[in-house]
């Protein structure tokens, strides 16, 4: 059927095939249905018609891919409205799916003359949507807001940002973000595609001559207007706070339940919501404290991350603002969450020892391992054991004996039925196992996920329970111990406790430690899977570490191992080798104010796939993560003015014009013809080839470089199914797979590992 010019499209009636995938936080899961959308099969798999129901909407457990066509008479326009699906293909290129039925966000699709085909994967069983024609090449989506509260008596400018649609054929510059008249410069936006912008404003002097308690706000670009309302909240009131993310440039919020006496000798409490929940739902669950303050994390989206991932790094960075922000005692800071931030203080509060001086998780999981999907492969292989390794990562139990430096208050409702109360059970016995020296412990009779044994009082009782409370006034955070210890499995993550840091590991991500104890000017300590360490102590004169004894002159003390022994050294960890600022695995690239760059040196089909591939990654990021990346052409990207950023290359050296010079010393290359390693002592000789790798940008100490790539179009292709965005999906440094893993999964992974510690290929 064809539709004019004006019409909105309705999927309606299309077809459907059963599901062949499996679920679960896998690096590659095999799934026979993208196997033929991979080869352009999608003709050979059994298609059957299917009806939406009367309100517009799909659903069953039969929902594997949903198949709409749609025919025009002329090439058009049009906003692509749907909801409940993974991903979409759109005349085969990748667009972003709403697996949470959102609807918030909307992506512009160009349509050509005669049939198009829409393919969607979906998630949960349900699904509807419809193409709705554009008004405008420029619009403003305030569905999709992030915004802070304006506290009165405070002053300066508050940052916000908003979804701007780009649903022209022509990349959109030099525009400028008003918002109430203060312009804020937008990047590049490039053909059919959104951006998360940013906006500043400045709240007037004088809120009194608002009418009620909110501050209209009107944005503007282009010609598209907008407009909506901010928050006018006293300082006593909780709150939403904004700032500018390190890891992609974004504004980021949280809320803040604000101590109603501040005082330097306050406490600050950082609280993690649970899934679906957000931050300001989580800040208002407790009642509000004379001498503490709590900032909730956004773990950057309701669902986020699991406090996982960037999710974690969203806690510290909340965690870094709200502490310059508020006044409060150093050593006063725990942490808490409930749920899904149940689960995230589990892991911070193992992988950061000495930060908090007490956590309190409230109906937390364990790992994903026990809770959510298995995620670690069995090491029945060289290949899988390297994934293996790559999940340690995401084991807590790893890590449980960072916990004994914090006391543990646990809390559960012993009839649970979202999280079972044998995670709580289970991590009791194993810190019992480890004698921490203070785990208490709740179990709430007869209750549930969530419960309030006394409604009548301000908060929640499972997250704002009262002798939780009284368990963090009575402990502190050690400043300066004698002793220190920390178990790790990436410096690059969690390198350092009070006085000492993990610079390097002799074997990437598997499990190193260190125990060190100061007596007067001796150090006396043993060390795991370590070859350098340092100590920030002066005075230091001798010491015993691994039973083998040193004399030491001069601070501060640094070793590295040499052949099996320890030996002092001056020099610090060299930038062009990892260290604990910079390391993979091959998720690590996507920090550091990263920015996304697309080749143009191609065929024109493979210059397609690497603009709809960085696009799709951008779009994935913003929906998984409130993310908002830059997104550039090969051409148009200055290392001089992206200084220090991470760079995401698309394609190979034959495509992408940057390869040679961000990549030309890496002991992988990638062209047309395959893909060589080191000396060209081995190479893979296939034209469906993809890969996945982290390298370092040669022109800085913090950037890195991620590689997504191939050998051919099939092997390009091949990285549009891979869940590099979803929580707890383990990768090493790099890898090459073919097209076995659509149907095999992990068997279709033919190499895999870690760089050493100088980014050359181990053994």
């Amino acid at each position: 059927m064809k539709h004019m010019q004006q019409t909105i499209i309705e999927f309606r009636t299309g077809q459907v095939v059963a599901p062949t995938g499996r679920g679960g936080r896998f690096a590659f899961s095999a799934d026979t249905i993208q196997a033929k959308i991979a080869s352009g099969a999608v003709e050979s798999l059994p298609w059957a018609s299917i009806t939406a129901s009367e309100n517009g909407e799909f659903s069953g457990r039969g929902l594997g891919v949903l198949r709409f066509m749609v025919e025009l008479p002329a090439p058009q326009t049009f906003l692509l409205a749907a909801s409940g699906h993974s991903m979409a293909y759109v005349n085969g290129e990748p667009r972003l799916g709403d697996v949470y039925s959102d609807n918030r966000i909307s992506v512009p699709v160009r349509l050509k003359a005669g049939k198009n085909e829409f393919l969607f994967p979906v998630g949960r069983g349900r699904f509807a949507g419809k193409l709705v024609p554009i008004t405008s090449e420029l619009s403003i989506n305030t569905a999709e807001l992030t915004q802070p509260d304006v506290v009165l008596g405070e002053s300066g400018p508050l940052w916000g940002s908003v979804v701007v649609v780009n649903a022209s054929e022509k990349t959109q510059r030099g525009l400028k973000l008003l918002a109430n008249g203060r312009a804020t410069a937008v990047p590049p936006l490039p053909p059919f595609s959104v951006r998360k912008a940013a906006f500043q404003l400045v709240p007037p002097r004088d809120l009194t001559k608002l009418t009620g308690d909110e501050l209209p706000v009107t944005l503007e670009i282009g010609g598209a207007k907008a407009s909506f309302s901010m928050r006018v909240r006293k300082p006593t009131l909780t709150h939403k706070r904004t700032f500018i993310s390190q890891i992609d440039g974004s504004v980021q919020y949280y809320a803040v339940n604000p101590a109603q006496k501040p005082a330097s000798d306050n406490a600050l409490i950082l609280s993690l919501h649970g899934a679906s929940v957000q931050a300001q739902g989580q800040a208002e669950a407790y009642g509000a404290k004379d001498g503490a303050t709590l900032a909730a994390a956004t773990n950057r989206r309701p669902y986020g991350f699991d406090w996982e991932d960037w999710g974690r790094l969203d806690a510290f960075e909340v965690l870094a603002d709200a502490a310059k922000r508020y006044p409060h005692d150093p050593t006063q800071r725990y942490l808490t969450g409930h749920s899904m931030g149940g689960h995230g203080t589990w892991s911070v509060g193992s992988l950061f020892p000495g930060q908090f001086a007490a956590i309190g998780p409230s109906a937390g999981w364990i790992s994903f391992g026990t809770y959510g999907g298995a995620n670690r492969p069995a090491s029945t292989s060289p290949v899988t054991a390297v994934f293996s390794r790559a999940a340690n990562q995401y084991d807590t139990l790893l890590f449980k004996e960072n916990l004994k430096q914090a006391a543990v208050y646990v809390l559960h409702g012993d009839a649970d039925d979202n999280v079972p109360v044998t995670e709580a059970r289970t991590m009791r016995k194993e810190l019992e196992a480890i004698s921490h020296p203070k785990v208490l412990w709740y179990e709430e009779p007869g209750a549930g996920h969530w419960w309030d044994n006394d409604p009548k009082t301000p908060g929640a009782a499972c997250v704002d329970w009262p002798p939780m409370n009284r368990l963090f006034a009575a402990c502190r955070r050690t400043e300066n111990p004698e002793s220190v210890s920390l178990v790790t499995v990436n410096p690059a993550v969690s390198a350092t406790n009070a006085w000492a840091t993990l610079e390097q590991q002799e074997v990437s991500l598997d499990v190193s430690s260190f125990q060190l104890r100061r007596e007067g000017t001796r150090l006396i300590g043993t060390t795991k899977n370590t070859a350098r360490l340092s100590v920030a102590l002066a005075g230091i004169r001798d010491l015993t570490l691994d039973g083998q004894t040193l004399t030491h002159n001069g601070s501060p003390l640094a070793l590295e191992k040499v052949g099996g022994q320890w030996k002092p050294t001056r020099k610090a960890v060299p930038a062009t080798e990892k260290n604990a600022r910079r390391s993979g695995p091959f998720k690590q690239a996507f920090t550091q104010c990263f920015v996304l760059v697309y080749g143009t040196a191609g065929t024109p089909e493979e210059n397609a796939w690497s603009y709809a591939k960085a696009r799709f990654d951008a779009e994935q990021f913003l929906y998984r993560g409130n993310a908002s990346p830059n997104l550039l052409p090969d051409t148009e990207f200055d290392p001089k003015r992206e200084r220090d950023r991470s760079v995401i290359l698309y394609g190979n050296a034959d495509t992408n014009r940057l390869w040679k010079q961000l990549l030309g010393k890496c002991p992988i290359q990638v062209r047309r013809d395959g893909i060589i390693f080191g000396n060209k002592s081995k190479a893979l000789r296939q034209p469906d080839l993809a890969c996945l790798f982290v390298y370092p940008r040669p022109d800085s100490a913090l950037g890195l470089i991620g590689a997504i790539g191939g050998t051919g179009l099939p092997g390009l292709r091949l990285t549009e199914r891979v869940a590099y965005f979803t929580s707890g999906t383990p990768y090493p440094d790099w890898c090459v797979f073919g097209p076995k893993m659509l149907t095999e999964g992990m068997s279709g992974v033919l190499e895999a590992g870690f760089f050493d510690n100088r980014w050359g290929l181990t053994a």
